[in-house]
């Protein structure tokens, strides 16, 4: 299979804004986002309202029958996925730490979170 050339490659912006356990949501907008890489589309992921909740690495999802899904969070950079923004104002809200979020989680304020909107081709929210 041949490499796409520049021109066919679109930016995907992978929005997922809900928690995990209980909910399919944020494991297919990870999954959207790991197939696009697989197809070598620049992907990006972007987490907003309790979306947040998701980077926490001590989380205990066994009881809603799911896995965690911080360790695929981790093997982001293996598909070159390197970087997740996140919603400083609803990190803040759930008082999230910087420092219990992954290594190069940059953290966006609202006109952040507007320009990275602008800057890709497709906008997919979950």
């Amino acid at each position: 299979m041949s490499r796409m050339t520049a021109a066919a490659r679109k930016s995907i912006l992978v929005v997922s804004r809900h928690a995990h356990p209980g909910s399919s949501l944020p494991r297919s907008a990870l999954d959207t986002a790991l197939a696009a890489a697989a197809f070598d589309q620049p992907v990006a992921l972007l987490f907003q309202g309790e979306g947040v909740l998701q980077l926490l690495s001590e989380q205990d999802s066994r009881a809603a029958g799911v896995r965690n899904l911080r360790k695929v969070l981790d093997s982001l950079p293996l598909y070159e996925i390197e970087t997740l923004h996140v919603d400083a104002a609803a990190a803040a809200a759930f008082g999230l730490d910087r420092d219990a979020l992954p290594a190069g989680a940059e953290w966006l304020d609202a006109a952040g979170i507007r320009a990275l909107l602008a800057r890709h081709d497709h906008v997919l929210g979950f």
